[in-house]
């Protein structure tokens, strides 16, 4: 039993009887509803116990249930052991939904109440929650209350790290330009003004960055833009008087972080654009004016790298690849010396790339899971589940860096040494879903959905799949996953256009046995403009040998080895003028041979 959560969830069920509430539902988001939180709204993983990205769970007066995706059904059954919680697998058929799951438990409850804290959840999330739970029998939701302030009692402090200036060579466009960009998107909605609670949305818009967020560059601030000014809500002794400066001559205001509200009640113009998925409930209906609840113009924009953007991913992705080949050359003989760990070859990874100039930290938990491990899709080692390395099987390393002027992920999955058949079926099945999307020409404006096929369509034919998603965009010097555009299976509509970075990782995992993933990231560029309109292409920008040892070559189409043939040939082109050490090119040559 693991008497700590267990405790946790007998504490919070005292309280829920006290203030008369049935059950209580903890998101994996924050006031600005992020996919990575500050450890102050970290409340469903320490409600919990499980520490993936995704999830949310329900805890019920003598019950409990956490509802999380593919990516972490492996990681999550083994983190809730001994809590009572049970696991509720997404997407798997017979998997109840969370408003049909508390109908049921609910069902003989007088009046029931369900608790929401309205500050972490978006407006969009609870109307949906509040129309369901009332479908469900009547079933009332409270959204003034956060039994964390009560029972979290050394719950860590909203972060105050220092905001810093993003630099314009890095940037490509002034803070007061994009602020135009954005009024001119708003007017074009019909709307005065916004409220923006994204984090990096608010980053890039002022070209400002923090270290609020473990791995993504940004600071917890809201910003309110109306038809004439600009403020930025963030806590004061976040703010240098050069920041301050800064921003006063990009015609922003700054104001407390806790002042929102009030800014919000006084706002004075005909109406503010809120997009209800981003934006929180108890914010959302603050406002007296007219609400135009639609999509926020700013990250079609953010997703759009300029000039300066694109060559800084450039820059990038070489000093990552040169900090990759050194590591790569160092991999198989130090597990063949014997003592490397998952643990440990992360280290040495990380290690090489803060070498690198402008390196500011990882832009993500690097993912290294060997043999069985591979097969967990957001597998993270810890001291207790860290696997030693053998010169056998399949290594899985999903790693990425941030640098100043860009943003890196990347997987490889490398054969330590030999590998049995199945492993080079699914390693090849995967390596051709990847070349498949690269070579993919496309229409202006298609959707990532409309692609998605090109990356499975051989693994189908031998019943295989995966359930996440394809593709993700990248930020700049941002967050390492940016929308709106994704590749993925379900209908995402956000149009694919040139300028986008968006990642190609295909992958198989057999649950138990081993997993296989190869990611780069890409870079959409025009292709050709015929009768039919302007078609697009993509370019990779990762910069990384792709291990041939455990290919079927037999099963890759011309086609798909000249590709990868091609790649190679660029990845040594760029990087062997930038490797000092005779050794590291030698390797770099060998890897990059062609087959």
């Amino acid at each position: 039993m693991n008497q700590t959560i267990c405790n946790r969830i007998e504490r919070l069920r005292e309280l829920m009887r006290r203030e008369s509430i049935d059950a209580f539902i903890f998101p994996s988001t924050d006031p600005h509803n992020g996919e990575y939180v500050p450890e102050h709204w970290e409340g469903r993983k320490w409600i919990t116990g499980f520490n993936g990205s995704a999830g949310t769970a329900v805890v019920t007066a003598d019950d409990a249930a956490l509802w999380t995706d593919s990516r972490y059904f492996i990681a999550a059954g083994q983190q809730l052991e001994g809590t009572g919680i049970k696991l509720m697998k997404e997407r798997v058929e017979g998997t109840p939904t969370i408003t049909k799951w508390l109908g049921m438990k609910l069902a003989t409850a007088s009046s029931p109440t369900v608790g929401v804290d309205g500050t972490v959840n978006s407006a969009a999330a609870v109307k949906a929650l509040t129309a369901e739970l009332r479908a469900e029998g009547g079933i009332t939701v409270r959204t003034n209350f956060d039994p964390l302030d009560v029972i979290w009692t050394d719950r860590p402090p909203v972060p105050q790290d220092r905001i810093v200036i993003h630099p314009m060579e890095y940037a490509g466009e002034a803070c007061r330009d994009k602020l135009k960009r954005i009024r001119r998107s708003l007017r074009e909605k019909h709307a005065y003004g916004m409220l923006v609670s994204a984090l990096d949305d608010i980053a890039w818009t002022l070209n400002l960055r923090g270290t609020d967020v473990h791995c993504n560059p940004v600071f917890v601030a809201y910003l309110l833009i109306d038809s004439e000014r600009a403020t930025l809500f963030t806590d004061h002794a976040k703010l240098s008087a050069e920041v301050k400066a800064y921003l006063d001559g990009e015609g922003v205001a700054t104001a407390d972080y806790a002042d929102v509200s009030k800014a919000l009640a006084r706002y004075e113009e005909y109406n503010i654009l809120m997009d209800g998925r981003e934006t929180c409930y108890t914010l959302y209906n603050i406002p007296t004016c007219e609400i135009v609840d639609a999509e926020s113009p700013i990250p079609a924009m953010k997703a759009v790298k300029n000039a300066a953007e694109t060559e800084g991913y450039r820059r990038a992705m070489l000093r990552d690849g040169v900090a990759l080949v050194k590591f790569m050359r160092w991999l198989k003989p130090a597990v063949a010396a014997g003592g490397q760990t998952e643990m440990s070859i992360d280290a040495k990874l990380t290690a090489l790339r803060a070498e690198q100039p402008l390196y500011r930290g990882p832009s993500f938990d690097t993912i290294a899971g060997y043999g069985e491990h591979g097969a967990i899709v957001h597998y993270e080692a810890t001291p207790e589940t860290d696997a030693p390395l053998r010169p056998e099987g399949l290594l899985l390393l999903d790693s990425g860096a941030q640098y100043l002027d860009g943003t890196t992920d990347i997987t490889r999955t490398i054969a330590l040494g030999p590998v049995t058949d199945d492993e080079r079926l699914i390693y090849t099945l995967v390596l051709k879903g990847h070349i498949q999307l690269e070579l993919c020409k496309f229409p202006r404006g298609a959707s990532g959905t409309q692609l998605d096929a090109l990356a499975r369509k051989d693994m189908w034919r031998y019943g295989l799949n995966y359930l996440h998603g394809t593709g993700h965009g990248v930020g700049s010097y941002l967050n390492v996953h940016e929308g709106p555009h994704q590749i993925r299976m379900e209908y995402m509509p956000a149009p694919l256009v040139e300028g986008m970075t968006v990642t190609d990782e295909p992958g198989i995992y057999l649950a138990g046995r081993f997993g296989v993933r190869t990611e780069n990231t890409l870079l959409i560029t025009p292709y050709k403009e015929t009768e039919c309109g302007r078609f697009l292409q993509f370019e990779p920008l990762t910069l990384c040998p792709i291990d041939t040892a455990p290919i079927m070559r037999g099963m890759l189409t011309d086609e798909e080895t000249e590709w990868l043939n091609s790649y190679h040939r660029t990845v040594y082109d760029r990087l062997a003028p930038h490797l000092d050490d005779e050794a590291d090119r030698l390797w770099l040559a060998e890897a990059c041979a062609a087959i």
